[in-house]
């Protein structure tokens, strides 16, 4: 015959259980504790909110990392974490006009990425010296920069992205004159070449020049347009050390 329990002894049974068991759980915590002293953990922050879009500082380590990928020029100094900072910015303003604007005109085809990537590969300096042609080569390029074949897929798509949204916003309505192509050779090429060496005529190198011209145009236009959409926009630096020197944080009213 079963013994029935009044209710306030079964409380405090079930009471008593738990408090055991929590007992337990803490003792075998504390062990694990003294086994093995506890690491660091490394928490990701949040660092900047662009438009209430945030960039994490693992965002800036990417940055940081992938920055390898990009010619190199005489003298450039490794790029900083403000500057790192700057550049995710100025991405995200960019990618959400993208998306606002018209995001398929400007999104390129897998055959571009993987195109540009062999053309990565071939030409890169810091790819010629890792001999990056090689399936091998570039494996060890990937592992000493701490990169990943997705992630430099990730970066040149959207590099490309850039690229095409920047030409069809502003290049369609630039017009280049004879005369500034001529001011362009007779200022600027004419004098790179020592007396003696042949000169290449106008003629043949005029559609360089326009060229040039028209990139440096389309340069001045987009910062200009960027620096806009920079003002209008919402921009909250929230580490105060990524801050660059006479530079703010925005706030706008939005797009």
């Amino acid at each position: 015959m079963r013994t029935r329990l009044p209710v306030a002894v079964k409380h405090t049974v079930v009471s008593l259980g738990v408090c055991a068991l929590l007992a337990a759980i803490a003792a075998d915590l504390r062990a694990q504790s003294e086994a093995s002293p506890s690491q660091p953990v490394v928490i990701d922050r949040v660092v900047a909110v662009v438009n209430q879009r945030i960039i994490l500082a693992s965002d800036l380590d990417d940055e940081i990392r992938l920055s390898v990928l990009e010619p190199e020029d005489i003298g450039r100094k490794p790029l900083s974490r403000q500057r790192a900072l700057e550049q995710l910015i100025s991405r995200s303003l960019i990618e959400q006009q993208i998306r606002q604007e018209d995001e398929q005109a400007a999104e390129p085809s897998q055959q571009e990425v993987e195109t540009r990537l062999a053309e990565l590969r071939k030409e890169l300096p810091a790819c010629v010296r890792a001999d990056c042609v090689t399936d091998q080569g570039w494996k060890a390029f990937l592992a000493a920069h701490d990169l990943t074949p997705e992630g430099v897929l990730a970066y040149l798509r959207y590099r490309l992205e850039i690229l095409r949204f920047i030409e069809q916003r502003f290049r369609p309505g630039i017009r280049i004159s004879h005369e500034e192509i001529a001011e362009y050779y007779n200022k600027n090429l004419v004098p790179q070449f020592s007396p003696g060496e042949t000169i290449p005529p106008l003629d043949q190198v005029s559609p360089r020049i326009e060229e040039i011209l028209l990139e440096q145009q389309v340069n001045v236009l987009f910062e200009n347009w960027l620096a806009n959409l920079r003002q209008q926009g919402d921009v909250e630096i929230l580490d105060p050390s990524l801050e660059i020197p006479g530079e703010a944080s925005s706030g706008g009213g939005g797009q």
